[in-house]
């Protein structure tokens, strides 16, 4: 998991015979929902939120531009070998303007890190975030129904984490269901115990063994690939670009995730190293890049 370790080192879803009562509840219900549509979105452009008492857990939240009603909302989580990185360095400049110019909420989120914080605690992060985000969906103008998680390098293996083991969603009063898909772009750590058997030399040992320990039945707990097992977030898009790792174990999630019938796709773009990495996190976006057309229609798809 070379390319991780490097960018660390840089800054990761008999009918019933309504009553009376029943059938005027539902009209009210339907209504609310059709004024809820028609009522205009939130204006403020962006809002720095805390979702917890420490420091680091906070969002920055870009409303969705030219819509009116509740929008889509895609929430990006960082790399950074768990251990760095931030929503102020880490998550690129054309994610928030290109995803709230197609009419999308946006956030991205900062988590507490390793040493101080566990990869479990940093996986409830996420869930977290986005319980808070969804308890404020009224006023920020996001469909509830309508989210999905995106997360670059270390933060790809925690959006897969949480889409694949249920019990964060859970512990935060969520489920699977209220996330629409999963967009983990470039990572490798999706099986734990094969990425730290292919480790090489003493820094990427003690990285990996900073964020997942020694104890076996921790690492497999932690690899999204072995927890792929119903129930799962509904639809995956894998972004990689050209590593062996990273190539090896997209489509070894992918292939897991299929085997519980859920909805995977993996998608391979140019790219190698150190830069190839950097690249499809900093371009995702730019509309000149190759990734960004090919994750626009999967939104388009999975919003629809």
């Amino acid at each position: 998991m070379q390319f991780i370790a490097l960018a660390s080192s840089l800054l990761f879803a008999s009918s019933l015979t309504l009553t009376f009562a029943d059938a005027a509840w539902a009209a009210s219900r339907d209504n609310r929902q059709i004024a809820a549509r028609a009522a205009p979105a939130q204006t403020v452009e962006k809002q720095t939120l805390s979702y917890g008492k420490d420091k680091l857990q906070t969002l920055d939240f870009h409303a969705a531009k030219n819509t009116r009603g509740p929008a889509p909302l895609v929430v990006f989580v960082h790399g950074g070998g768990w251990s760095r990185g931030s929503k102020d360095n880490a998550t690129g400049q054309s994610k928030a303007p290109h995803y709230t110019g197609l009419g999308y909420n946006f956030a991205t989120i900062n988590y507490r890190l390793v040493p101080d914080a566990t990869v479990e605690q940093q996986a409830k992060d996420v869930a977290s975030a986005v319980k808070a985000l969804l308890d404020r969906a009224s006023t920020l103008g996001i469909d509830r129904s309508r989210l999905v998680l995106m997360g670059h390098s270390a933060g790809a293996h925690l959006v897969a984490l949480v889409g694949t083991d249920p019990h964060y969603l859970r512990a935060a009063g969520l489920s699977e269901k209220d996330i629409a898909g999963v967009i983990p772009i470039d990572g490798a750590a999706y099986d734990v115990p094969a990425q730290m058997n292919a480790a090489r030399g003493p820094w990427l040992g003690n990285m990996f063994s900073a964020a997942f320990g020694k104890d076996p039945a921790r690492q497999r707990a932690l690899s999204p690939t072995l927890q792929a097992a119903k129930p799962n977030a509904p639809a995956f898009l894998i972004l990689h670009v050209q590593r062996a790792d990273g190539i090896r174990q997209s489509n070894d999630l992918a292939d897991a995730l299929r085997k519980a019938g859920t909805d995977a796709t993996v998608k391979s773009f140019p790219g190698k190293g150190l830069k190839g990495h950097m690249t499809i996190n900093r371009s995702l976006g730019d509309p000149d890049y190759a990734a960004t057309p090919v994750v626009d229609d999967w939104l388009k798809r999975i919003f629809r």
